[in-house]
C-alpha cells in the first residue's frame, strides 16, 4: 500500500522542484539584465541579485534666485581683455554723478582669458544715472542685476513602489541652503498619471533589484561595437568630484568657480551625476571613455551666482566642450545674462542637456534652462514607463499672457530608482529629473562618439532631432508631460548614423482631435466667433546655427476634407538662432462654418534656409510641412461661453509676487502662470465636463466682444486696470455680461511681514502686491458699490453639505443693498502672521451675489474672497461645485437654493479701504503702470491684436486620418545595416574596432540580410521568458493530473508475485 501512495506522490514531488527551478531561472534572467561589458560585475552580484537591499532615494532639488543688492553684470558686445573692459566702464561712469563703484575681481580659471562681462559694485542714485550711463556706452550691450541662486537638496529614502513619495510618511535627509524652497504638499496623496494596473506585482518583484540603467537602455549594444564615449568632451556643472574616485578613469580637468577652496564634492550630487554619465566600474555610466570635465559651480551650502556660471560657461566654450549636463534649474527665465550665455553655448555647438524640474505633478512648472528651445529638456519616468509624479509638466510660460506655451519636456527617460556613484566610492540609488538629465547626457555623449565621422552634421539641433524622432510615445500621456516620448538609444543611433541636415518641427503635426496626446487642444472643438486657438511650434534647424524662413509660410486647405472652413494666421521668428526658432499658428473656424460640424484638414508649408557650410557654394534649404486637423462645431449659446482673463495675471519672474496661501512659507513665489492649462487645469477640466466652453483673453478688456459671452472670470488678478477697461466692463455688465471675481489676501502690514532678509545678498526681498491686487479690484468694482477689505482670514466651514476651506482670503467690506451676502466664522490669519494671537471672527462676509439693475437684461456680479479652492498649486478642498452654482446664477439668473438658505445680514460700515503700498515696484513689471519722472502714471492703452489670416491655397487631396502614424518627424534613410545582438557572456577587455566585429566572441555583432533590426529591452529576455512560460505550463499540468488521479476511483491491483507469474507466462499457449 505504501508503494502505491509513493507512486501517486511522485507528481507532487516534481512541483516544488519545478518551482525552485523557476525561481532560479528568474534570478538568472534578472542577472542577465544586469550584465554589461565591465569586469566589475562579479559573482557576488549574481549570487545576491534576488536579495539586493540597496536603498532607493529620491533627490528633490529646489531652486530660487534673487537679485544681489548694488551688484550689476555689465555685458559687452564682444570679448575683451581686463584692461580694455575697465577702460570702457570708467569712460561710461565718468561724469555720471556716481562716485562709489568698483569692478569686482573674479579669481577663477577664466580670468586669464578675455571675457564678455564684468561684475560692478555700484551705489546707484535714485535717478539711475550710473546704470543709464553704462547702458549708453557703445561697447556695452546690456546691464542687468547680479543674481544669487540657492539650491536645496533633499534625499528621501523610498521603495520603488513609493519612489515619488512626499509628505509626512517619508523619511527625509535634508541638505538645506540658507533659504530652502520646496513644494512637498503638491505631491501628497497623488498618484501617477497612469494607474499601475496589471504591473503592480511586477513592480513589487523589481523593487529589490538594482537598476543598471545602461543595460536597460541597451548601451551594451553600442559598447560591443566599440562605441564608449571616446573623443567626446562632456562637462558636468554641479558640486564637484573627488580626483581619486575609483569609478572614473578619464577625469580630464576639474575646475572650481565658487568662493570655496576645494574641488571635491561635499554633497554627493555631482558625483552621482558624473557617475551616470561616465562611471567605468560597478554602477556603470553610458560613456566611460569620454573626457570628463568637472565644473564645481555650487558651494557646500548650495549657493551659486550668475557670474560664476557665466565664467564657467565661457571656459567651457574655450575648452570646446561637446556635451554639457546641467542638472539644475529654476523658474527665472528672465535672468537675461544666463539665458544669453546658454544661447551662446549652443551656438558654439555645445549640446546642453538639462533637467525639466521636480515640481510635478503641477502643470506650468518647467525650469530654466531646460525650457529653452535650443536645450534638450528632460523629464522623468519610472521603470513601468509612467510619468514620474515629481517630473515637472509644461507648458512654457514665457509667452503668456498674449501667446501660448511651447511643448516641453523634449523627451523623458528613467529618473526613478537609478543607480549611480556615491562619494564613498560605492553605488547609491536616486530618483528625480536631475537623475534623468545625466541619463540623457550620457546617452548623448555615447551617441556623439559613435558618429564622430559625420563631422558638422552632428550639432545641438540634429542631436535633438534624432532623440525626438526616435523617442517612443507613451500611451495615454499628453505632450506636456512626455514631450516626444521615451528615450530610445539604439534607434537614435540608427537615425544619427544616416542623418541628413534638415529642418523639423515640434510638434511635427497639429491634430486638435487627438486625445490624450494633444491635451488640452483635443478637449474643446473650434467654433466661429471664439478666440483663436494658438499652437506654438518650435522650429529645429539642423542646417546651421542660423537661418530664416524663406518668404512666408503658406496654408493649404484640403478641399475634400473641408479645409476651407479653417482660418489660419501665421507669425514666426525672423531669425532662427541658435539652431531654432518659433512658428505661432493661430487657428479659428471661418465665418462659413458658423453652423457647420465636422473635421477640417490641411497643411502649412514653409522652407528654411541657412548659409552654406565650408566647401559649399549654395545656401542650404529644407522644406517642411505641418499637418493640421481640427473639429468644428456650431457656435455654442453665449451662456455656455466663459472668458478667462489672462491679461491681468502677473507672476514670478520678474517680480516677487507672493503665494496666495500664506501657509506655504517655504515656497513664497507665485510662478505657475495662473492659466487654465497650468495651475487651474482641474478647474478647466471640470468646467469642460460640465458643458462650458472656456476661452482665454490675453489682451485688455477693450479687445473682446462681450455680446458673445455669458460670463467673464477674473481669478487671482495682480495687474492694474486701464481706465478704459473699467468703463468698458461697466457697459458690458449693463448690457448683459456677468462677472465672477475670485480674489485673495491683501494687507500692507502683512506684505511687509512676509518680506525676508537674504543673508547672502544682504537685501530685503519685498512683495509688490498681495495674493491679489485688491486696490485695483476695488477700482474695477467701484461702479457697483462693491469693495474688498484688507484683513486676512482662514478657516474651515460648511456650506450646505460641502466642506470648504478658506485659505488666506479677503472679506467683503462694501456691498450694495439688494445683494446677497454669505458670511462665515473664520480666524484672523493676518494677526497670526504678525505674531499676535489668532482671533476667531464671526460673520465674516466672504461671498456676495448681485443682480445689476442698470437695464432689464443687465448681467450679474459675484465676488468671492479666496481663489485657493480653484488653484492646483495649493488645493486642499476644491470649490468646483460652488463655481458651477455661481455660473448657473450668472448665466441664467436662477439663484441656487444653497445660497438662499445661507444668506446673512450685511451691515455697511464706513471703513478705510486697502491702499497700495508706498514704494512698491509694481510699475517695473506692469503692462498698465509706468514711472514717469518719479511719479506713477497709466501707460497709453495698447492696440488690440489683429490677426491677418493667411491667404489659402486649396489642394484637391486627402489626408490620412491618423496624423501621428503618417507624419515622420524626420525624413531619413538607413544607409547602412544595423547589427543584431547575439546573447552570450559579456565581452572581456577593452573597446575594439567598431568595424572589426567580435569574431569568436558570443557577445558580438553581426549583419544578417539587408534589413536593419535590433532587440528592444523586452526581446532581450525572450529566451528565459519562453522557458519560464513552458515550465509554468508543466507545473499546472502536473498539478491538474495529480488532482485528477486523487479523485478517480482506485482499481484493485493483484499482488506483486501474481503479476510476476503472469508476466512469465505471457505469450504461452496453455496445454490441453
Amino acid at each position: 500500500m505504501k508503494l502505491k501512495v509513493k507512486l501517486r506522490q511522485r507528481h507532487f514531488r516534481c512541483i516544488p522542484f519545478l518551482l525552485l527551478l523557476l525561481t532560479h531561472l528568474w534570478c538568472i534572467e534578472l542577472s542577465l539584465g544586469q550584465m554589461n561589458d565591465s569586469n566589475s560585475v562579479g559573482k557576488d552580484e549574481w549570487i545576491h541579485c534576488c536579495n539586493d537591499s540597496t536603498p532607493v532615494q529620491m533627490v528633490k532639488v529646489k531652486f530660487t534666485s534673487h537679485v544681489v543688492r548694488n551688484e550689476y553684470i555689465v555685458a559687452f558686445d564682444g570679448y575683451y581683455k581686463t584692461n580694455t573692459r575697465e577702460k570702457f566702464i570708467t569712460a561710461a561712469l565718468n561724469g555720471s554723478g556716481v562716485d562709489h563703484w568698483k569692478i569686482l575681481a573674479r579669481n577663477n580659471p577664466a580670468s586669464d582669458f578675455p571675457s564678455d562681462f564684468d561684475v560692478v559694485l555700484l551705489e546707484e542714485t535714485e535717478k539711475l544715472n550710473g546704470l543709464n550711463a553704462l547702458s549708453d556706452h557703445p561697447c556695452i550691450r546690456r546691464v542687468t542685476p547680479q543674481r544669487v541662486v540657492h539650491r536645496s537638496l533633499k534625499y528621501v529614502n523610498i521603495s520603488e513602489t513609493k519612489s515619488d513619495c512626499v509628505g509626512s510618511e517619508c523619511s527625509y535627509h535634508v541638505w538645506q541652503s540658507s533659504r530652502p524652497l520646496r513644494r512637498s504638499s503638491l505631491a501628497i496623496n497623488n498618484q501617477f498619471w497612469q494607474s499601475p494596473g496589471r504591473h503592480t506585482s511586477r513592480r513589487l518583484l523589481r523593487a529589490a533589484v538594482p537598476r543598471q540603467i545602461t543595460t536597460i537602455l541597451q548601451a551594451d549594444a553600442l559598447w560591443s561595437m566599440g562605441i564608449t564615449g571616446t573623443g567626446v568632451k562632456v562637462a558636468v556643472f554641479d558640486t564637484g568630484l573627488a580626483k581619486t574616485h575609483p569609478h572614473f578613469k578619464k577625469i580630464k580637468e576639474r575646475t572650481n568657480w565658487t568662493n570655496e577652496k576645494t574641488l571635491d564634492d561635499g554633497l554627493g550630487h555631482g558625483t552621482f551625476v558624473a557617475g551616470v554619465i561616465a562611471s567605468s566600474q560597478e554602477c556603470l555610466g553610458f560613456a566611460p571613455d569620454a573626457e570628463l570635465h568637472v565644473f564645481r559651480v555650487f558651494t557646500n551650502n548650495q549657493v551659486s551666482y550668475t557670474s560664476w556660471f557665466l565664467d564657467a560657461f565661457n571656459y567651457a566654450i574655450l575648452k570646446k566642450i561637446g556635451v554639457l549636463n546641467l542638472s539644475i534649474g529654476g523658474p527665472d527665465f528672465m535672468d537675461h545674462p544666463f539665458v544669453d550665455k546658454v544661447w551662446e553655448l549652443t551656438a558654439n555647438k555645445v549640446i546642453m542637456v538639462s533637467a525639466i524640474g521636480n515640481d510635478g505633478p503641477l502643470y506650468g512648472t518647467l525650469n530654466n534652462p531646460a525650457d529653452q528651445m535650443d536645450v534638450i529638456g528632460v523629464g522623468g519616468i519610472n521603470f513601468e514607463d509612467q510619468i514620474a509624479k515629481f517630473s515637472s509638466r509644461g507648458m512654457t510660460t514665457w509667452e503668456l499672457p498674449q501667446g501660448y506655451g511651447r511643448v516641453k519636456p523634449d523627451i523623458v527617460t528613467y529618473g526613478s530608482a537609478v543607480r549611480g556613484s556615491s562619494i564613498k566610492g560605492s553605488c547609491r540609488t536616486l530618483s528625480g529629473t536631475s537623475v534623468a538629465s545625466p541619463v540623457v547626457a550620457g546617452a548623448v555623449t555615447l551617441l556623439a562618439s559613435g558618429v564622430l565621422h559625420r563631422g558638422n552634421a552632428i550639432n545641438p539641433a540634429s542631436m535633438k532631432q534624432a532623440l525626438m524622432a526616435s523617442a517612443r510615445r507613451l500611451p495615454g500621456v499628453n505632450m506636456f508631460e512626455q514631450g516626444h516620448g521615451k528615450l530610445d538609444l539604439l534607434k537614435a543611433y540608427q537615425i544619427l548614423n544616416s542623418y541628413k541636415p534638415q529642418a523639423s518641427l515640434s510638434p511635427s503635426y497639429i491634430d486638435l482631435t487627438e486625445c490624450q496626446y494633444m491635451w488640452p487642444y483635443c478637449t474643446q472643438s473650434l467654433y466661429y466667433g471664439a478666440m483663436p486657438t494658438i499652437v506654438n511650434v518650435t522650429i529645429l534647424n539642423g542646417l546651421g546655427v542660423s537661418g530664416h524662413i524663406v518668404g512666408k509660410p503658406t496654408w493649404h486647405p484640403y478641399t475634400p476634407q473641408f479645409g476651407q472652413y479653417l482660418d489660419v494666421a501665421l507669425t514666426h521668428s525672423e531669425l532662427l538662432w541658435p539652431w531654432s526658432g518659433w512658428l505661432a499658428v493661430s487657428i479659428a473656424a471661418a465665418r462659413t462654418a458658423a453652423s457647420w460640424e465636422g473635421i477640417a484638414q490641411g497643411h502649412i508649408a514653409l522652407t528654411i534656409e541657412s548659409p552654406p557650410e565650408d566647401g559649399e557654394t549654395d545656401p542650404r534649404r529644407s522644406s517642411v510641412k505641418l499637418a493640421v486637423k481640427a473639429k468644428i462645431i456650431p457656435t455654442p449659446p453665449k451662456h455656455k461661453r466663459i472668458l478667462w482673463d489672462q491679461y491681468h495675471n502677473l507672476r514670478y519672474p520678474p517680480g516677487y509676487f507672493p503665494r496666495d496661501n500664506l501657509r506655504m512659507k517655504n515656497d513664497p513665489l507665485d510662478w505657475n502662470g495662473d492659466h487654465i492649462h497650468t495651475n487651474f487645469k482641474d478647474m478647466y477640466q471640470h468646467l469642460r465636463n460640465s458643458g462650458y466652453y472656456l476661452e482665454v483673453l490675453g489682451s485688455p478688456f477693450t479687445c473682446f466682444d462681450a455680446s458673445q459671452y455669458g460670463t467673464i472670470l477674473l481669478v487671482d488678478a495682480e495687474e492694474e486696470y486701464f481706465p478704459e477697461e473699467v468703463a468698458k466692463l461697466k457697459r458690458d455688465v449693463d448690457n448683459g455680461l456677468s462677472l465672477i471675481v475670485f480674489a485673495d489676501w491683501y494687507n500692507v502690514t502683512v506684505m511687509k511681514k512676509v518680506k525676508f532678509y537674504d543673508e547672502n545678498t544682504r537685501q530685503w526681498w519685498m512683495p509688490d502686491t498681495g495674493g491679489a491686487n485688491v486696490p485695483a479690484l476695488n477700482d474695477l468694482l467701484s461702479s457697483w458699490g462693491i469693495a474688498l477689505g484688507d484683513r486676512v482670514f482662514e478657516g474651515d466651514f460648511t456650506l450646505g453639505d460641502h466642506d470648504m476651506y478658506f485659505a488666506s482670503g479677503t472679506s467683503i467690506s462694501r456691498f450694495p443693498e439688494g445683494g446677497l451676502i454669505i458670511s462665515q466664522t473664520l480666524k484672523d490669519q493676518g494677526q497670526e502672521v504678525l505674531g499676535q494671537d489668532s482671533v476667531t471672527v464671526e460673520n465674516v462676509p466672504i461671498l456676495g451675489l448681485l443682480q445689476s439693475k442698470a437695464q432689464e437684461k443687465s448681467g450679474r456680479i459675484v465676488v468671492y474672497g479666496d481663489s485657493n479652492c480653484l488653484d492646483n498649486s495649493h488645493l486642499q478642498k476644491d470649490c468646483f461645485w460652488m463655481l458651477d452654482a455661481l455660473l448657473e446664477y450668472t448665466s441664467s439668473g436662477h439663484l441656487p437654493s444653497i445660497f438662499k438658505y445661507h444668506q446673512s445680514e450685511f451691515s455697511q460700515k464706513i471703513i478705510d479701504l486697502p491702499q497700495r503700498m508706498e514704494g512698491n515696484h509694481l510699475y517695473r513689471y506692469s503692462k498698465v503702470l509706468e514711472n514717469h519722472m518719479g511719479s506713477l502714471q497709466t501707460r497709453p492703452l495698447p492696440q488690440c491684436p489683429h490677426l491677418v489670416w493667411t491667404h489659402p491655397i486649396p489642394l484637391n487631396k486627402s489626408a490620412p486620418t491618423n496624423l501621428y502614424q503618417s507624419q515622420k518627424l524626420l525624413s531619413f534613410a538607413i544607409d547602412g545595416q544595423f547589427p543584431v545582438w547575439k546573447i552570450g557572456p559579456p565581452p572581456k577587455g577593452g573597446s575594439g574596432n567598431p568595424n572589426d566585429g567580435l569574431p569568436g566572441d558570443l557577445w558580438g555583432w553581426r549583419t544578417e540580410g539587408s534589413n536593419p533590426g535590433y532587440y528592444d529591452e523586452d526581446s532581450l529576455s525572450l529566451g528565459p521568458a519562453l522557458i519560464l512560460t513552458v515550465l509554468s505550463f508543466l507545473v499546472v499540468c502536473l498539478a491538474y493530473r495529480c488532482y485528477h488521479q486523487r479523485t478517480r476511483p482506485r482499481r484493485k491491483r493483484p499482488p506483486r508475485l501474481r503479476r510476476l507469474m503472469a508476466a512469465l507466462n505471457a505469450g504461452r499457449v496453455p496445454a490441453v
